[in-house]
C-alpha cells in the first residue's frame, strides 16, 4: 500500500510542481517557527509561481491535505507550521515586482522579505512603513498574515493600512483579485465569494459594531469591521491578520510613505517599566512615530551576556520610552524633541544626536524577542504570552497587574514592547519540561487572557493568535462573534484545508508544546553546556526561531550564517539546524546522534561560530556540531579528513623536520590529486608550504626568551602563544609581532614545549584528545596567568578556543584564569599607555575580521586601533568561506567558493591595490588560493621595519 506521503509526493510533482521536499531533514527543519509549537508536515513545496500554488491546491483537495503557508518562518505564535503541506514563499516567490514612485505603491511577490522592499523603496525615497524587529528576515506574505506592525506603526499604521490589493487564491481554486477603494456593489458583483461574504457580514453587523475594532492593536480574530457598509465592504484588508486560513496570497500591492530627511531618538527614563507605560501616551500629542518601551531586566540581561559596552549609556531609570520623532526641518524636530523632554515626568530625559548610537539603542529593541530568551533568573523564557495589547491609556495600570500575575505563578520575564500603542512583548520562563508544566503553563494562560480581557484589550496585538491565543479567543469574544468567525473561514474554506486550528476550531495552547516534547541529554557529553542545566537539550532549545540566520547582516559586519547565505536553504541555517537538532532530542523522526539527518543539517557548518555572537538566542553550533561529532565517531572509525585534517598539527610537526621535501612533494600537481582525495581533501585546494625556519627556531637566534627567563628591567613580560599554524606556516607574523611588542615596551616569551590548543581536533568532534592536548596546553600557560602576566594569541581561531571553548571542554579555575589573562594584540596595545600605533595615513586597508575573533573576542579593539592610526578601512563582514578544515574537504569547495563571493572577493577584486589585513590564517590561505591575493596580519601592519 503506497504511504499517504509517497502519493503527495508523487502526485505533486507528477503536477509540475518543481520544488518539493519530502526528506526529514526537510521535515524536521520546518517542523517550528518562531513559536513553541512543533508539528510535522508531510511536505514542503516552494512554489515559483501562482500555477504551481494551483497545482499544489488540486493535490491536496484530492487528498485531503492541509496546507499551511509560510514567508520567513518567524510567527511567534505557531501560525507557520502545520501537518500536510508547508508552502514555502521565501524561495523563488520573492520578487518585488515593481514600485511605482509616482503613484506610491509596490507590487511584491508573498516571500519578498521586507528589507528587499525597503531597500527598493528608499532609493526611490520613499519606504515602506511597518517594520517588524524581523524586518531582516520576515516577509510581506507573512506580515499580510498576521497584521504585523513594528517599531514605528504608531506613525506609519499596520500592515493592513498599508496594503492596497491582493491577488489570492481559494482553497477551491478560485483565483480573486482586490483593490482599496473598489465599491461594495462592484466587489459583491465581481464574484459569488464576496456576495455570500456580504450575506455573512449582514447577519452580524450588531456583533462586529460592538466587539470588533475597538482600538488599533485589536489584532485577535478576523477583522470583520473592514466588510461594515461605513468602511466600504474592504475585502482586502478582511485578509489581513486572517493568518493564512482564508485563501493564499501569491501578490499584492502595498502602499509607500515618503522617507522623511531628518529623525531624531528621545530617550525617557522612569523608576520602572509601569510608569514608563503610563507615560507613553503623554508623548502623542508630539507627533512620535515611533513610543517604545524597555525594562531594566532586558539591559540588564544583554550586558551580562555581551558586556557594559553592549548598551549605549542611557538615562537614569529602570524603564524607558524610545521616542522617535521625525520631519524635514531639523531644527523644529529638535525643538520638539526638547519640548517633549521638558513636558516628560521622567527622572531624566536624554536626545541622542549620534544616529550610530541611536541605531545602537533601536538595536538593544529589535533583538528584545532572541535576548528575552532567557529570563533574568537564567532559565530557557518561552514566547505563547508575548503580544498582548490594551488600550494605550490603561497600559500602566495593566503592567502592575500582568507583573502580579508573574509574582503569582512564580515567573520572570524581561517586558518591552510599542507602549504607544498599548502592546507589550515578553518572554517568560514557563517550567514547560517540569512535572505539571503545561498544566501550569494552561493555567497562566488563562489567566492573563481574563486579565487581557478586563482591560478591555486584546490577546494578540500583531502577531497573531495561531495555536498560541486562538484557544484564548473566548476570554475576549462572545459566543456570537466566535461562530461569526467560523462562518466567514467556513465561507471560503469550507473543506477546512487552509491552516486548520488556527482562528476557528482550535486546539488547546497547550497541545504540540515543542519544549514539553524534548528529553534532557546530560550524559555522557563532552561539553560542560554549564550556562544551560548540562543538557545538550536545553542548549539546542535556545533556538527560538526567529530566524535572524536567514538574514544578511554582513553589511553591517556580521557573520551568521555563511552556509544560508550561500545555498538559501532552510536546513542550512543556524534556526534549521536547531529544529534538526531539537527533532533528534524528541527521538521520534530523527534518532540519535549518529541519524543521517542530523549530519545532512550539520554538513555545511563552516563552524565559524557567527551564531555565537550574531544569533541573539546565544546558540553555538560549533560546539553542537562538535559533539555531535564527537558522540557519532568516538571509540569508530572516522571520516578521512578528520584524521588528516582534524590532526593536522601532529603531521605539520612531523614534516617540517623536513619542510624542502614536503613542500616539494605538494608541488607535483595533479600526481598529488589522488593523495588529496585520499585524505579527505578536495583536489582544487593548494596545500600552503612549510616554513623553512619555524618561528620557535627563529626566536632562539633572536633572542626571545622562554617563560621564566628573567625580563630585561624597563620592560613588562608578555606571553606569547605560538599555535601551529604560526610557528611553521606563517612564522614571519610572530616575528613582527615580537617587534611590535618591543617598540611597545614589552618583552615577549613563550612557552618552553610547544603547545597546540587542540583546535582542529575540536572541529572534527575528536573531544577526548582535544581535553588532554588543550589540558597540557592550559599547564603551560597557567603560570603566566597566575603571575598577571598577559598571554597575547596571534591565530584568531586559536585565541578563541582559549577565550572560550576551554572553558566548555575543560571547565574549571585553571581554563577560568587563562581566559582572563589572554588577550588578542589590539587588546593589549589598546590598553598600553603612552604607545601610539605608527601612522598608517593614506593606507588603504580591506580588513576580513576572522569568524572567531568576531564572535568571541570582538574586532572593536582593532577597529579604534587602525582609526587611531589613520587607515582608511573597509571592513568586511561574514566568513572568507575556508573556515579550517571545511573549505578544504571534499565536498565543500563549492560553497566554500560561495561564502568567499559573498563579500571578501568582491571587495579585493574592486580594490586591487588595497592592503588585505587578515590575522586568521584560514582568511589569508583562502585569498591566496582563490584570487592570489597576499594578506597581512595586524602585527605586520604595525611592524617597525614594514616597508
Amino acid at each position: 500500500m503506497v504511504s499517504v506521503t509517497t502519493e503527495l509526493l508523487e502526485r505533486l510533482r507528477a503536477a509540475g510542481v518543481r520544488d518539493v521536499l519530502g526528506d526529514n531533514t526537510s521535515r524536521a527543519a520546518y517542523s517550528s517557527d518562531a513559536s513553541l509549537y512543533r508539528v510535522l508536515p508531510e511536505a514542503v513545496v516552494r512554489p515559483r509561481d501562482r500555477d504551481e500554488v494551483l497545482a499544489t491546491l488540486a493535490v491536496c483537495r484530492d487528498l485531503g491535505v492541509p496546507i499551511t503557508s509560510r514567508g520567513g518562518g518567524t510567527s511567534c505564535a505557531g501560525n507557520a507550521v502545520g501537518a500536510g503541506v508547508i508552502m514555502d514563499f521565501s524561495r523563488h516567490m520573492g520578487q518585488v515586482l515593481s514600485v511605482d514612485a509616482e503613484a506610491r505603491r509596490a507590487i511584491v511577490q508573498p516571500g519578498t522579505v521586507h528589507a528587499t522592499l525597503q531597500k527598493q523603496a528608499l532609493a526611490a525615497g520613499l519606504r515602506y512603513g511597518p517594520d517588524p524587529s524581523s524586518h531582516s528576515r520576515c516577509t510581506i506574505g507573512g506580515m499580510i498574515g498576521n497584521d504585523a506592525c513594528g517599531n514605528r506603526a504608531l506613525g506609519y499604521g499596520k500592515t493592513s493600512d498599508n496594503l492596497l490589493g491582493v491577488e489570492l487564491v481559494t482553497a477551491s481554486g478560485d483565483v480573486l483579485r482586490t483593490r482599496e477603494g473598489d465599491a461594495r456593489a462592484d466587489v459583491i458583483a465581481a464574484s459569488s465569494v464576496w456576495a455570500g461574504l456580504d450575506e455573512v457580514a449582514g447577519r452580524h453587523l450588531g456583533t462586529i459594531r460592538t466587539e470588533l475594532g475597538r482600538f488599533k492593536r485589536q489584532v485577535s480574530g478576523y477583522a470583520a469591521q473592514r466588510l461594515l457598509p461605513e468602511n466600504g465592504f474592504d475585502v482586502t484588508r478582511l485578509f489581513a491578520g486572517s493568518e493564512g486560513t482564508l485563501g493564499i496570497v501569491t501578490e499584492a500591492e502595498v502602499a509607500l510613505i515618503a522617507e522623511p530627511s531628518h529623525r531624531l531618538l528621545v530617550v525617557l527614563g522612569f523608576p520602572d517599566i509601569a510608569t514608563a507605560g503610563s507615560a507613553a501616551v503623554e508623548q502623542l500629542p508630539f507627533g512620535p512615530v515611533a513610543v517604545e518601551g524597555l525594562d531594566r531586566r532586558i539591559i540588564d540581561v544583554l550586558t551580562r551576556r555581551r558586556g557594559p559596552d553592549a548598551v549605549p549609556p542611557l538615562p537614569r531609570g529602570d524603564g524607558w520610552l524610545l521616542v522617535e520623532l521625525t520631519g524635514d526641518d531639523p531644527g523644529e524636530v529638535q525643538a520638539r524633541a526638547e519640548a517633549l523632554c521638558a513636558a516628560a515626568d521622567a527622572v531624566e530625559a536624554r536626545i541622542v544626536n549620534d544616529p550610530k548610537e541611536a541605531a545602537s539603542i533601536w538595536r538593544v529593541r529589535e533583538d528584545g524577542a532572541g535576548l528575552s530568551s532567557r529570563s533574568p533568573r537564567e532559565r530557557p523564557a518561552h514566547a505563547g504570552w508575548e503580544d498582548a495589547a490594551v488600550p494605550p491609556d490603561k497600559l500602566g495600570p495593566y503592567l502592575r497587574d500582568f507583573d502580579e500575575l508573574l509574582l503569582q505563578h512564580d515567573l520572570t520575564g524581561l517586558p518591552y514592547g510599542h507602549f504607544g500603542d498599548g502592546c507589550l512583548h515578553i518572554r517568560i520562563d514557563f517550567p514547560l519540561d517540569a512535572p505539571g508544566g503545561l498544566a501550569a503553563f494552561g493555567s497562566f494562560l488563562g489567566e492573563s487572557a481574563a486579565l487581557v480581557a478586563s482591560y478591555g484589550g486584546s490577546v494578540s496585538g500583531e502577531h497573531g493568535d495561531g495555536r498560541a491565543r486562538s484557544g484564548l479567543l473566548k476570554h475576549m469574544y462572545s459566543s456570537a462573534a466566535l461562530d461569526m468567525f467560523a462562518e466567514i473561514k467556513h465561507h471560503f474554506d469550507p473543506d477546512n484545508l487552509l491552516n486548520p486550528g488556527v482562528l476557528v476550531d482550535p486546539a488547546a495552547p497547550t497541545e504540540d508544546v515543542r519544549v514539553a516534547l524534548a528529553k534532557p541529554v546530560r550524559v555522557p557529553l563532552a561539553l560542560a553546556y554549564e550556562g544551560d542545566g548540562g543538557d545538550f537539550s536545553q542548549a539546542v532549545h535556545r533556538c527560538t526561531g526567529v530566524g535572524r540566520c536567514r538574514a544578511d547582516s554582513t553589511a553591517t559586519g556580521g557573520v551568521m550564517c555563511p552556509s544560508y547565505l550561500a545555498t538559501g536553504e532552510e536546513k542550512d541555517s543556524t534556526r534549521g539546524r536547531a529544529r534538526v537538532l531539537q527533532e533528534m532530542v524528541n527521538g521520534s523522526l530523527v534518532q540519535g546522534f549518529s541519524a543521517p539527518e542530523v549530519h545532512e543539517a550539520l554538513d555545511l557548518c563552516l563552524s565559524c561560530k557567527g551564531c555565537l555572537s550574531d544569533c541573539p538566542t546565544g546558540i553555538d553550533m560549533a560546539s553542537y556540531k562538535a559533539e555531535v561529532l564527537h558522540q557519532t565517531y568516538r571509540k569508530k572509525i572516522r571520516p578521512r579528513s578528520h584524521y588528516a585534517l582534524g590532526q593536522l598539527p601532529r603531521w605539520v610537526r612531523a614534516g617540517s623536520r623536513v619542510p624542502k621535501v614536503v613542500n616539494a612533494m605538494f608541488e607535483v600537481g595533479e600526481k598529488f590529486s589522488a593523495a588529496k582525495k585520499l585524505a579527505g581533501v578536495d583536489p582544487r585546494r593548494s596545500i600552503p608550504p612549510l616554513a623553512t625556519e619555524t618561528f620557535r627556531r627563529w626566536a632562539r637566534s633572536n633572542g626571545v626568551g622562554t617563560y621564566g627567563d628573567p625580563i630585561p628591567g624597563g620592560r613588562v613580560g608578555v606571553l606569547l602563544v605560538i599555535d601551529t599554524f604560526t610557528d611553521h606556516f606563517s612564522p614571519e607574523v610572530a616575528q613582527a609581532a615580537v617587534r611590535v611588542l618591543r617598540s611597545a615596551g614589552y618583552e615577549p616569551q613563550i612557552t618552553e614545549r610547544n603547545g597546540c590548543c587542540g583546535l582542529t581536533w575540536i572541529s572534527t568532534g575528536q573531544l577526548d584528545a582535544a581535553r588532554k592536548i588543550l589540558g597540557s596546553h592550559l599547564d603551560d600557560l597557567l603560570g603566566a596567568a597566575e603571575a598577571g602576566m598577559p598571554i597575547v594569541g596571534l591565530e584568531p581561531s586559536c585565541t578563541a578556543v582559549l577565550r572560550s571553548d576551554s572553558l566548555e571542554l575543560t571547565p574549571g579555575d585553571r581554563a577560568e584564569k587563562v581566559a582572563h589573562a589572554t588577550k588578542t594584540l589590539a587588546e593589549l596595545l589598546q590598553d598600553t599607555p603612552d604607545w601610539k600605533p605608527p601612522s598608517l595615513n593614506g593606507t588603504r586597508v580591506i580588513a576580513q575580521p576572522h569568524c572567531h575573533h568576531h564572535a568571541v573576542m570582538s574586532w572593536s579593539p582593532d577597529a579604534e586601533l587602525l582609526r587611531q592610526a589613520g587607515a582608511d578601512v573597509r571592513r568586511l563582514g561574514g566568513c572568507c568561506g575556508l573556515a579550517g578544515n571545511f573549505g578544504v574537504e571534499l565536498g565543500h569547495h563549492d560553497v566554500s567558493v560561495k561564502v568567499a563571493e559573498h563579500q571578501l572577493l568582491p571587495a579585493l577584486r574592486d580594490e586591487p591595490d588595497a592592503v588585505l589585513l587578515a590575522d586568521g590564517f584560514s582568511c589569508r590561505t583562502q585569498a591566496d588560493d582563490l584570487l592570489d591575493r597576499q594578506g597581512v596580519h595586524l602585527a605586520q601592519l604595525l611592524d617597525p621595519q614594514r616597508d
